[in-house]
């Protein structure tokens, strides 16, 4: 079992930036794939972000490449996404998730969430116009 806790959302004026996290416990994997997705009102979970643990290699959604950075802190097993420029359209619950990191391996991109098996609360993030 692994448990994940996000924080780190909240309201911001576009523009701004915010930065979430994602703090893992239990039987964390050996070597991870750690994703953050999110999902807005009405629409599909979009996946954002990928990294492999360890070693730190990122994957980016077209949407957010270039304005957001996720990475990774072994040491605290605490998983980060920064995200800078944010749009209103960029509103969303943000939600982390975890496997093993040969599901970041076996997919061409972000993997999708069906692949996921452990899932943190959410965190909402809020950007206004």
């Amino acid at each position: 079992q692994v448990q994940l806790v996000e924080s780190g959302g909240g309201s911001v004026q576009a523009g701004g930036s915010l930065r979430l996290s994602c703090v893992a416990s239990g039987n964390t994997y050996a070597s991870a794939c750690m994703v953050w997705f999110r999902q807005a009102p009405g629409k599909a979970r979009e996946g954002l972000a990928s990294i492999t643990t360890p070693g730190g290699k990122a994957t980016y959604a077209n949407s957010v490449k270039g304005r957001f950075t996720i990475s990774h802190d072994d040491a605290k097993r605490t998983l980060y996404l920064q995200m800078d420029s944010l749009k209103p359209e960029d509103t969303a619950m943000y939600y982390c998730a975890v496997d093993d990191g040969f599901t970041c391996a076996i997919v061409d991109g972000v993997p999708p969430d069906s692949l996921f098996e452990y899932w943190g609360q959410g965190t909402q993030v809020t950007v206004s116009s």
